[in-house]
């Protein structure tokens, strides 16, 4: 703390904290009250001020830099399936290590959610339910897993079966684990998905696992699709690269979410 944050006027001392949240993204109010030295009770005015002056959005202690996440049209699986798919296999990896034999676990629809599925064939006694075609197709050769499958009405856009018939067959089990793809994930606005009857089935699997588990590249933060699925409250861990932005990272942790990280770079460019 230097001598001349203590004697800061209101107005002053407002700036720098502008300043702090375009430098980093977000600021804790915890450490701002001890570099000002002043209360936690005054940083949170400030932080009321500057989220009414549309500067900042609060946060769980603290705030980031007010910006509307970006709202975007839904693409295709095929053209998803070539977008960071380096950083999507080794998702996938990672999240099947944490599957030990006697699990039950939902694997959401989608191209990460693919790479968990391709990762399972030397796994022993899993029971897997998916409302994915291409993650079902993964599996057809891995006899050792268990493999359900939601059923309902197939939407070709997504390879995803939804509907009645899909959240009923949900309503009669109790999975260890949900591995949810997203379309978007934002601190505020908390996971999204595109198509609301997804989003209505995304909810019964979260309804039925124990744990939930994000799969998500880092391209989804800071974005959001039209529908909610959960709050950032239910989720127990995020899976994603290392690309992730430091002020995300703090936010997630100050939340109490395990955060796995892997590799960013391609094999060209790694060092």
């Amino acid at each position: 703390m230097s001598l001349s944050n203590k004697t800061l006027t209101t107005s002053a001392r407002r700036e720098r904290i502008v300043n702090q949240l375009k430098a980093q993204g977000s600021v804790q109010v915890n450490v701002l009250a001890s570099d000002f030295d002043v209360s936690t009770v005054t940083i949170r005015n400030d932080l009321s001020f500057l989220e009414k002056q549309g500067v900042a959005t609060r946060a769980y202690g603290g705030a980031m830099l007010s910006a509307a996440p970006q709202l975007e049209a839904e693409r295709s699986i095929a053209t998803k399936r070539t977008e960071h798919s380096t950083i999507k296999e080794r998702i996938g990896q990672l999240a099947a290590s944490l599957i030990t034999p006697g699990s039950s676990i939902i694997l959401d629809s989608g191209t990460t959610t693919y790479e968990i599925a391709r990762h399972l064939h030397a796994h022993e006694d899993v029971i897997v339910m998916t409302n994915g075609m291409n993650v079902a197709d993964a599996l057809v050769d891995a006899t050792s897993v268990d493999l359900l499958v939601t059923g309902g009405r197939l939407r070709r856009h997504s390879l995803s079966f939804f509907g009645t018939q899909a959240e009923t067959s949900l309503q009669n089990y109790h999975f260890d684990m949900l591995f949810l793809g997203v379309d978007g994930l934002d601190p505020m606005m908390g996971v999204t998905t595109h198509h609301e009857d997804e989003a209505r089935l995304n909810r019964c699997m979260c309804d039925a696992a124990k744990k939930i588990i994000v799969v998500t590249d880092s391209s989804k933060f800071y974005r959001a699709s039209l529908h909610k699925i959960i709050g950032l409250d239910r989720v127990d861990k995020i899976i994603t690269d290392d690309n992730i932005p430091p002020a995300l990272l703090d936010i997630f942790t100050n939340k109490g979410i395990d955060v796995l990280l892997v590799d960013h770079t391609s094999p060209d460019t790694a060092g």
